[in-house]
């Protein structure tokens, strides 16, 4: 219980300072898409950007152990399913708590997809993995998305991020709803920290910096963004800037 608690605290260190999180498992599902040919580059300009956690495969924890700075922490995905497969929307866990304990990790991270035909077989690898974290005092991700053609509505963003939390979920990673009214309701009515994701890539800074903005704004606990940012160059002085929002500075 008290492990749990502890490394909770790292994440979260205080009320006014949101985490600053970036996914960085792509690679697995897309290939080694634009901005993710090298993984170690790339954690170097996210830390020194002001990036407070990195969340990786457990593979690609080889790439970054050289490069971890002993104030970054670590995230393990051990959801995985790629494109080449015809069901890309089953994410199946890959993983274990026990081996991100092994690896060095501060949290576990799990995606469920919510709206596809697999969502109930997602439910159950989710429920197994928050009963291993439970156990070894380790914090748990869940990577909420709705799998639908407009992305989900308000209401179905909201479904998902509480169904999240109510399966175990100590943070939960969703869309963008729309609009800051509809997520701050999203977090009002979800009763663990809320991150916000980025998505496909949007076209400006200025939009993607905005919808930061209005996240913190609206009470979200911070941001768990990849390619809105790593596929931006350069990147340090866009983390900065996000840093900047996060943090209080």
């Amino acid at each position: 219980m008290y492990g749990k608690e502890i490394r909770l605290r790292r994440v979260f260190p205080s009320a006014d300072r949101r985490l600053f999180s970036v996914p960085l498992d792509h690679a697995l599902s897309m290939g080694p898409i634009d901005g993710l040919e090298q993984l170690a580059p790339l954690a170097r300009d996210l830390q020194e950007g002001g990036a407070d956690l990195l969340i990786v495969t457990k593979g690609a924890v080889r790439e970054l152990a050289p490069v971890l700075r002993p104030s970054t922490l670590l995230g393990i995905h051990v959801s995985a399913s790629t494109s080449l497969g015809p069901g890309s929307n089953h994410k199946r866990l890959v993983g274990t708590a026990a081996e991100a304990v092994g690896l060095g990790a501060d949290l576990l991270s799990v995606q469920v997809n919510f709206g596809v035909p697999e969502e109930g077989a997602m439910l159950e690898d989710l429920g197994t993995a928050v009963d291993q974290c439970r156990s070894l005092g380790l914090p748990l991700l869940c990577m909420a998305y709705v799998k639908k053609s407009n992305g989900g509505t308000p209401d179905e963003l909201r479904h998902a991020a509480r169904a999240a939390a109510d399966l175990g979920a100590d943070i939960v990673k969703t869309s963008w709803p729309g609009s800051a009214d509809e997520y701050a309701r999203l977090c009002r009515t979800t009763p663990v920290p809320v991150l916000i994701g980025g998505g496909a890539r949007l076209d400006d800074d200025a939009t993607f910096l905005r919808i930061v903005e209005e996240s913190v704004r609206a009470g979200g606990a911070g941001i768990c963004i990849g390619r809105n940012l790593f596929q931006r160059r350069p990147v340090v002085p866009l983390a900065r800037r996000i840093a900047s929002l996060l943090h209080g500075g």
